[in-house]
């Protein structure tokens, strides 16, 4: 019998508040609740950033002005994020040689 349903149990069953949803998520630059702001100086400058924004799939908000310094310092740190480093699979004992001789492996370059 289930350990809820106990006749003498006093606490009734926890309702759980978020129903399987993650109600505090932290929101993530460059989304739509959460756009970078950027700052230049130029018409094209904002252009150009909007294109690869555009292209990145990233929500910006740009701003131009001449007497402020260029700020894009937001959207260089989300597109300069490190690549997961992916190693080729070495092969098994048993497989044929990738250096194209087919012989095995373990007689080929494996010793």
């Amino acid at each position: 019998m289930s350990k809820f349903f106990y006749k003498g149990r006093i606490e009734k069953k926890p309702k759980y508040q978020s129903f399987g949803y993650n109600t505090k998520r932290a929101a993530k630059p460059g989304s739509e609740d959460l756009p970078l702001t950027l700052t230049v100086q130029t018409e094209e400058r904002k252009a150009e950033l909007e294109a690869i924004a555009l292209e990145s799939e990233l929500f910006v908000s740009i701003t131009v002005d001449a007497d402020q310094p260029e700020d894009i310092t937001e959207l260089e740190t989300l597109l300069a994020k490190p690549q997961t480093t992916v190693f080729d699979k070495t092969p098994n004992r048993n497989d044929p040689c990738s250096c194209g001789s087919e012989k095995k492996y373990k007689k080929c370059c494996g010793k």
